[in-house]
């Protein structure tokens, strides 16, 4: 078993940061190599057992895995125990503790046991430089979030459109959206996709998009993949006016038909305002800036998914 310790402190009060630890259905947005967290099982109150399925990134990969968490609010400690590790990974257990500090500040310290599986004499190198690195990451990122926490206006929007389809199915209005490999030939906006599946309802996606001015813009993005249901996704490289934005599409068997929705929720980098959108441009000003914009691609798939849907042949094709 190896253990390691990753600490930080941050101009924050303990209660901040435990309460951004605590929520991990944000983790995907407060967090960079967090793609999406599933919650399984809740504690009733505020402390107790949580169990949760986390897809997040581990160096050039995207791992799911299956954690129990133990929330302990009055004594500042949140400890995880992965139940179902993946390869390279046997074990990993840990935990996040908080140490109120003299001048009201925190010191944070997150601990990990892991052991690597039997046979494979790389695993035990790569386990380290992922545990390493996204730990870091985690931290830097807590300590930002904290810190901002009351200072910083309202910077994060979720936001949503949804499309009725009248006699549409669940089903065909899903493989539109799961079809995003065939986007260029059935979207106006997309010129260009690379997608790769290498697991089952995992894809990481590389996008060229197209906007009303005519200007070509590149994402790259991670989805799971929920059959039939729904596709989440995070944008792992975003452009600079944005920290953070993850999204969702859901289908939906309405009376008549199919409600398909577009859901996003984006975080602004407030340092790239001015330069973005100019020197008298406010936060508030970026998020609705980023809403027009993400809700105007988001209205042309809903009404193609639509199209498609309804049987639409030319959509059909990839035309």
């Amino acid at each position: 078993m190896t253990d390691v310790r990753h600490t930080i402190t941050a101009a924050a009060a303990p209660q901040t940061v435990y309460a951004l630890l605590a929520d991990a259905a944000r983790w995907p947005v407060n967090f960079s190599p967090t793609i999406h967290v599933e919650q399984l099982e809740r504690p009733e109150g505020n402390s107790g057992t949580e169990r949760i399925r986390i897809w997040a990134l581990a160096g050039d990969t995207v791992k799911a895995w299956t954690s129990r968490r133990e929330l302990n609010p009055e004594g500042l400690r949140i400890s995880f125990q992965q139940e179902v590790s993946r390869p390279p990974v046997k074990s990993m257990s840990g935990a996040w503790t908080l140490k109120e500090l003299p001048d009201g500040g925190t010191e944070i310290t997150l601990d990990h046991s892991y052991q690597a599986i039997d046979g494979d004499p790389a695993a035990p190198a790569w386990i380290a430089d992922v545990t390493d690195r996204n730990s870091r990451a985690e931290l830097a990122n807590l300590k930002s979030l904290a810190e901002q926490a009351a200072t910083q206006p309202a910077r994060q929007l979720t936001f949503e459109d949804t499309l009725v389809v009248e006699g549409g199915r669940v089903g065909d209005a899903y493989a539109f959206l799961y079809e995003a490999s065939r986007w260029p030939g059935r979207l106006p906006h997309v010129s260009r996709m690379d997608l790769v599946e290498d697991e089952p309802g995992v894809q990481v996606m590389e996008m060229d998009s197209i906007t009303a001015a005519g200007d070509r813009h590149t994402t790259k993005s991670v989805r799971v993949c929920f059959a039939g249901e729904r596709i989440v996704y995070k944008q792992t490289v975003v452009p600079p006016l944005l920290a953070a934005h993850t999204g969702e599409w859901r289908v939906v068997a309405v009376d008549g038909g199919v409600a398909i929705t577009s859901q996003h929720t984006v975080v602004i980098n407030p340092e790239a305002v001015a330069g973005v959108l100019g020197d008298t441009a406010t936060v508030a000003d970026a998020l609705e800036f980023a809403r027009t914009a993400l809700t105007g691609n988001s209205r042309i798939t809903l009404k193609h998914a639509r199209a498609f849907a309804q049987g639409d042949p030319a959509l059909a094709l990839g035309e």
